[in-house]
């Protein structure tokens, strides 16, 4: 097999041709935005591939025929004319300091008035100053403009806890904007891209003819590699992958599939697709890793979880509506919409009659990572402690030892800092940990599992046990106990081989810990 170049974190179009690198060809969506659409807007999870769609387009539009030979765009009549091209990448800076914003744009406009010999006047309101280069650029070049914008949220994500600092980026990027809706005449095709999509930037009210494809079924392939584009371009490489594993090619696939794969962007006719940075980055290093979150994970979504004190376990089958997924609000409102764009949950189920859609974790890789996270935050356990800690417990499970696992867990509450707790939201706190923790097992788990009887707290499942769990709040773990016995939450395993082990608890305020539990076991044998 001859060997193939991967272009893990290379976003220049250019580059991926001129270098030999594989090259997914999403020039038939590129063709059909370019002839259909004036104004666009696109939303994907970071590390999806928008930075390279922004670079091909740029490419196109700068006339760079050559490097587009074999693909499917240089099948259909282009004109290939060469404009002026404002890319604008919001990508690379850091956004902390109050001036930061400002000297990224008067850095671009400054660059582009050089380029095109307009006289820089500083003090000029940013929209002004753009407006007149867009003008000076087709004058100057007989043809239209090309407006594209890399990650525009990049600077409102970054502050999301601090308003004051984000109401005046707000304001930066309005002013900067500003224009483009009378520059209608001077532009050729603008697109925007972006993480989020902030419902009250006025941008896209100012912008009231911008096309949002984020949800729409005939783009839902254009960023990431679909299951077809896996089967197109990368069975030498899941081969390759395989031999160096020493696993069989199925089983090898089928891991790619459990940890890559998942991700649907429409509510209706979405193929699956795989993320496009951990499934090159699986293949340039022949190794199964979580590669997405080693690029890092937004803190602040793990902040506003924390601070709507919504249930962890709700987050996995949550449901809402389709209009929910799109425009949103970053003032510490609902966490749901914000997850799903930013590539943590994804579309599983749609109803259509009800408009309703079921959202989950999209693969492995997102919900041990993501679990991963919340344990750093949650619990005193850094990331890097994670697996030995987790370890523990998973052999006290597997071993049917529930008292190790008990003493495991009093010990975990115990080693929290006395003021990283919210009083008024204990119990909420305790059964997010817990959730986390066996999340992290990997073992089957299921809280609040609803039975003829009643619901039983935490339900976990082995292949020769199952736990039922009963948490009470300053009460007694008998009265736990005796509600698993009274209420009968046995009855759907009674028929099942393997043991029942029921464990009774209860959380004390006063300790801020578990303060004491009882273990009983209903042995099949």
């Amino acid at each position: 097999m001859a060997e193939m170049k991967y272009p893990v974190g290379v976003q220049s179009f250019s580059e991926i041709r001129e270098k030999g690198f594989v090259y997914v060809d999403k020039t038939s969506y590129i063709h059909r935005l370019i002839t259909t659409g004036k104004y666009i807007f696109l939303s994907r999870p970071r590390r999806f591939g928008k930075s390279l769609l922004l670079s091909t387009i740029e490419a196109y539009f700068l006339g760079r025929r050559d490097l587009f030979e074999g693909l499917d765009i240089a099948s259909h009549d282009n004109d290939w004319k060469k404009h002026p091209v404002f890319h604008i990448d919001l990508t690379g800076s850091n956004y902390n300091e109050p001036e930061s914003l400002y000297n990224k744009l008067d850095d671009l406009l400054l660059n582009w008035e050089n380029q095109f010999g307009i006289e820089a006047k500083i003090k000029e309101e940013f929209g002004i100053r753009f407006k007149n280069i867009i003008q000076k650029a087709h004058s100057a070049t007989g043809e239209q403009v090309v407006i594209l914008v890399d990650e525009y949220d990049k600077p409102l994500l970054e502050t999301v806890d601090n308003p004051n600092l984000q109401s005046r980026y707000r304001n930066d990027l309005r002013a900067f904007y500003s224009n483009l809706k009378s520059q209608d005449p001077h532009i050729r095709f603008a697109m925007l891209t972006g993480v989020t999509k902030f419902g009250h930037l006025s941008i896209f009210s100012d912008l009231n003819n911008l096309n949002d494809i984020s949800l729409l079924p005939r783009y839902a392939g254009i960023c990431g590699i679909t299951a077809e584009e896996l089967d197109s371009y990368f069975m030498d490489s899941i081969k390759r992958l395989a031999e160096e594993t020493g696993a069989t090619f199925d089983e090898t696939f089928s891991q790619l599939q459990k940890n890559y794969d998942g991700y649907h962007f429409s509510a209706t006719g979405s193929p699956d697709v795989y993320n496009p940075y951990s499934l090159l980055s699986a293949f340039n290093n022949n190794l199964i890793s979580e590669y997405w979150f080693s690029t890092g994970t937004p803190t602040f979504l793990i902040k506003m979880l924390k601070a709507n004190l919504f249930p962890l376990q709700n987050l996995d089958g949550f449901k809402t509506d389709s209009s929910a997924l799109t425009d949103i609000s970053f003032d510490m409102g609902e966490p749901v919409p914000i997850l799903y764009q930013s590539g943590y949950l994804t579309i599983k189920e749609y109803n259509p009659k009800r408009d309703s859609i079921k959202l989950g974790y999209p693969n492995r890789e997102v919900e041990n990572g993501f679990m991963k996270r919340l344990m750093s935050i949650y619990t005193p356990v850094s990331i890097a402690s994670t697996k030995s800690k987790i370890d523990d417990f998973v052999d006290a499970v597997e071993d049917g030892d529930a008292e190790s696992l008990m003493i495991g867990l009093q010990s975990l509450f115990s080693d929290f800092q006395y003021d990283s707790f919210d009083l008024h939201h204990l119990e909420q706190h305790y059964h997010d940990v817990i959730y986390i923790v066996l999340k992290l097992m990997g073992f089957y788990v299921r809280t609040e599992y609803k039975t003829a009887s009643g619901r039983i707290d935490m339900l976990i499942k082995t292949d020769r046990f199952i736990y039922l769990f009963e948490f009470k709040m300053d009460k007694s773990a008998k009265e736990a106990l005796d509600q698993i016995n009274a209420k009968d939450y046995l009855l759907p395993f009674r028929a099942d081989n393997r043991e029942i082990i029921k464990i009774g608890a209860n959380f004390s305020h006063k300790i801020r810990s578990i303060s004491e539990w009882i273990i009983e076991s209903e042995s099949k044998l």
